[in-house]
């Protein structure tokens, strides 16, 4: 029997492989993340960016946040009332967040319609295919980052379409005056400035690969996946991701469109 650590067929034991390449845990992590969120705070603060604060409360929160969560997900996988719950919350959120960024009005909660529209099929058709194991570990992982794809669609192509409708709005006032339905005339100033939301989406899988190795990659690779299973699985997230970016954009520019999702004019 090889000795705990041995290498197999000139490959590092799984365990002993993990154990050397993942991230440890350790004071030493505390201090270079404390050093690199200071870095950035530093720098927007310097080159007046204007952001310096909420870069500082967004590092807190995430930490914060992952240190909950990583304790909670631990035995919300155990039971399915706490599962779907836990789901459910980080819906909500991503509503919360999506509809205030792109408006402070209270149509704010329109965003819950182009983020569901773009996650729910497809999670359901990998549920219904057998794809995605109905289990939390699996689910909450890729739900989360399906519906993090999709916040951002929505966040980007509602500011972007409602951005536009301010700017050229004697564009739109003009399609009014030739007789154009609301609707339209909306759409015609708005459509390609929204549809600028899927440019990440499109940049990333254009490149992977080639500029960049995403988290899933990276991630199965350093649990010990082969690096076909890791392409593989990067591949499923890249797609999926562009199927759920393209339904939110789509839907939230209908939203706008139909001045359902909208900001209100500043009294004077």
């Amino acid at each position: 029997m090889p000795a705990p650590g041995a290498r197999t067929r000139g490959r590092p034991a799984p365990a002993a492989y993990s154990e050397r390449v993942l991230l440890p845990v350790n004071a030493t992590l505390g201090i270079v993340l404390a050093v690199l969120l200071l870095a950035a705070v530093a720098v927007a603060a310097l080159a007046h960016l204007g952001h310096a604060r909420a870069i500082a409360l967004a590092g807190l929160r995430a930490a914060a946040q992952l240190a909950a969560v990583s304790y909670l997900i631990g035995w919300v996988v155990h039971a399915l009332p706490w599962l779907l719950s836990f789901l459910v919350l980080m819906f909500a959120v991503a509503v919360r967040t999506a509809g205030r960024r792109i408006t402070a009005n209270r149509t704010w909660w329109w965003a819950a319609a182009p983020i569901a529209a773009g996650v729910l099929p497809v999670v359901g058709v990998l549920l219904l295919t057998g794809l995605l194991p109905p289990g939390g570990l699996t689910l909450i992982p890729v739900t989360g980052i399906l519906i993090g794809g999709a916040l951002t669609a929505t966040v980007l192509g509602g500011r972007r379409a409602l951005d536009e409708l301010e700017l050229r709005r004697g564009e739109f006032e003009a399609g009014l005056a030739l007789g154009l339905p609301d609707r339209e005339a909306r759409m015609e100033v708005a459509r390609s400035a929204a549809s600028d939301a899927l440019l990440p989406g499109l940049d990333q899988t254009r490149t992977v690969g080639l500029v960049t190795l995403p988290g899933a990659f990276v991630g199965m690779l350093l649990g010990g996946a082969s690096p076909v299973q890791a392409g593989a699985v990067q591949l499923f997230v890249l797609v999926a991701l562009l199927a759920v970016q393209v339904v939110s954009c789509a839907v939230v520019l209908e939203l706008v469109a139909r001045g359902l999702i909208h900001r209100t004019p500043a009294t004077r």
